[in-house]
């Protein structure tokens, strides 16, 4: 009863925000790398995200769900601005309790299916990246800024919370003190504080930002597809489970690769040592 509760939601969500506002959320699958490309596309607003660009990327993250070949994804924003958050015509028009609840039930189905992808994902953060696109900076496996790339959870001057999650993966990220801080506090990070309290992963420069990011992920993702998405569920189970269902999982994931073609492959070339 709960699974088809929360569907119905989803989908009652869905059908409202995918009338509001305007931009676009685009995706680019290089099959020959493994790495797509996630871009927001509203430079006008700042790359706000408006309802209908949130049913975007809720499409976007189902493709990639379904890509057996991929490997890494970049989320990142055109112009110099990374996210504002929600775009001020959807948050007008859905500024009430429910239709909040409904956005934020929506968003977070989104993010966290984001947030569980079987591959290795990196945001990269140009400009500013405030409120819900603080929290869509937290979506991901890591983070690369730039020199102008600056984070800040401004939701508390705008008198609420985190909706879309970021308020809990933050604290998975940093820690419940350090989040509690950034939070309360509004505090602006650029990537050299970010990097101090392990938010920022890297930082690159702003001319050749998009290729620097993808270099910087191709290291991390020269392995074979399967092997990539085990270690990724493997990853995904011990930061949301307990010590023993992590194991079990760690268990699962380990034993079909061990003896398989990847493994027999490093064996014979005698790799291990080079």
């Amino acid at each position: 009863m709960q699974i088809r509760h929360c569907s119905s939601i989803i989908k009652k969500a869905r059908d409202k925000l995918g009338t509001l506002g305007d931009g676009q959320v685009s995706l680019h699958k290089d099959d020959a790398t493994g790495i797509a490309t996630v871009t927001l596309q509203h430079q006008q607003r700042k790359n706000a995200l408006s309802g209908s660009m949130m049913v975007q990327l809720a499409d976007i993250v189902e493709d990639l769900s379904s890509w057996e070949t991929g490997k890494g994804v970049i989320l990142q924003a055109e112009g110099d601005s990374f996210c504002s958050g929600g775009d001020l015509t959807t948050v007008k028009a859905i500024s009430n309790p429910q239709d909040g609840l409904l956005m934020s039930t929506f968003m977070h189905d989104t993010l966290t299916r984001f947030y569980n992808l079987p591959f290795i994902t990196t945001c990269l953060v140009h400009g500013k990246a405030l409120g819900g696109g603080a929290e869509l900076t937290t979506a991901t496996d890591f983070r690369v800024f730039t020199n102008t790339g600056e984070v800040s959870f401004v939701q508390g001057r705008m008198g609420v919370v985190t909706g879309w999650g970021g308020g809990t993966r933050l604290v998975k990220l940093v820690g419940p003190t350090i989040a509690l801080d950034l939070l309360t506090t509004c505090s602006k990070l650029n990537g050299i504080k970010a990097s101090q309290i392990g938010l920022a992963n890297h930082v690159v420069g702003a001319e050749k930002r998009f290729d620097d990011t993808k270099a910087w992920l191709m290291e991390r993702v020269s392995h074979a597809p399967e092997v990539l998405h085990a270690m990724k569920r493997i990853v995904i189970a011990a930061r949301d489970s307990t010590l023993n269902e992590s194991l079990l999982n760690e268990r699962l994931n380990f034993s079909p690769l061990w003896g398989g073609p990847a493994n027999l492959r490093a064996l014979g070339g005698n790799i291990k040592h080079k």
